[in-house]
């Protein structure tokens, strides 16, 4: 049994074993569940009105909302959620059409998380979202809170695809678009959805938002989107192919043939302090005027700093304030196309020595 179902045969066990904690309990004379009767004296006074209350409420209505939503307050106050959960599920199980069971179920989501179970309270939020009616309590959507709970808090690719969908459709103006389309983009490239990741990169792009943990994310998603719309004839079939290219260029001294051999998708020159936001690219100043009448040599071997997916090749000789560049190569990550993805394209240029 996989961890889903797992998952979602605990929760049936948990309902069903609170149904009968529920009708297990002893009943007072006054017909009030002595289970659920707890805490201090003004607190078990309390919870007897409310009951009293209860069964003197109409199914489904307000005001049996309304005094549900107390009792089940109390009980977080008291930090009892076993019999929140209890109370909660046993309602929802008597009173399968109650028009609240939304929000029911949601509070029995938080009192899960409250009592470390994570992964318990995402199958409600997601039980809430695709089988229940939205609520607005607090002028807040129901399925919004259970939606920004979820991308958050589930790792599954196919889940965070549709969850940022429903986010970005349902409630574009409450969601930050730039961030979902961003990361929409990231969960289809998971489940390998690359046409639907540069459809959602491309929608991200007017956004320029920076996303948490991903300070590149702009960078990223405009190389994506660019590199999806061009012929490639840049890339080189190995690291060894692209250097040969480049040295033999450079050993004629001709530009234009290394010229050819630069990526078409945001070729990159800049010094080692600058980021990646501070590009200065090669189109601002003419790389033949660097190469005439100028000795260019290159380093017998590669930067020790090489490893499998990227290199880089020292070179001197370019101008008297400028004179040592690290052409920097580097292998393609593009898996939306296989003849493309892992070969290899000199991606930009690293003004003066390395520290």
């Amino acid at each position: 049994m996989d961890t889903q179902r797992k998952l979602v045969f605990l929760v049936k066990i948990t309902l069903l074993l609170s149904v009968f904690i529920a009708f297990s309990c002893t009943i007072d004379t006054a017909g009030i569940d002595s289970y659920y009767i707890t805490g201090s004296k003004q607190d078990r006074e309390k919870l007897v009105e409310l009951f009293r209350l209860l069964s003197m409420e109409e199914s489904g209505d307000e005001g049996e909302f309304a005094v549900t939503r107390e009792i089940a307050t109390t009980f977080a106050r008291l930090g009892d959620y076993e019999r929140l959960i209890n109370f909660l599920s046993a309602k929802t199980i008597n009173n399968p059409a109650d028009p609240y069971n939304s929000y029911y179920f949601l509070m029995i989501a938080y009192a899960n998380i409250q009592q470390g179970s994570e992964p318990i309270a995402n199958l409600y939020f997601d039980l809430i979202i695709k089988n229940y009616p939205d609520l607005i309590i607090n002028d807040e959507s129901i399925h919004l809170v259970c939606l920004r709970h979820l991308v958050k808090q589930n790792n599954s690719p196919q889940r965070q695809v549709w969850y940022y969908k429903e986010l970005i459709s349902k409630f574009p103006e409450q969601t930050d678009l730039g961030t979902a389309y961003f990361m929409l983009g990231q969960a289809c490239e998971r489940v390998g959805d690359w046409n639907g990741a540069i459809s959602a990169y491309t929608s991200y792009l007017p956004y320029q938002t920076v996303i948490p943990g991903f300070p590149t994310s702009f960078q990223y998603a405009k190389h994506q989107v660019d590199f999806s719309k061009t012929q490639k004839d840049w890339t080189f079939e190995s690291l060894n192919d692209l250097r040969r290219t480049v040295e033999n260029a450079l050993d004629t001294g001709n530009a234009y043939a290394l010229m050819r051999c630069q990526t078409r998708v945001n070729f990159f020159a800049r010094s080692w302090e600058q980021i990646e936001t501070e590009d200065i690219g090669l189109r601002r100043f003419n790389l033949v005027s660097f190469m005439s009448g100028n000795n260019i040599r290159y380093a017998p071997n590669l930067d020790s700093s090489s490893n499998s997916n990227e290199a880089f090749l020292r070179t001197t000789g370019w101008s008297l304030t400028l004179p040592t560049w690290y052409l920097y190569f580097r292998k393609i990550n593009f898996p939306q196309d296989i003849e493309i993805h892992g070969r290899w394209e000199w991606a930009g240029i690293y003004y003066g020595e390395k520290f």
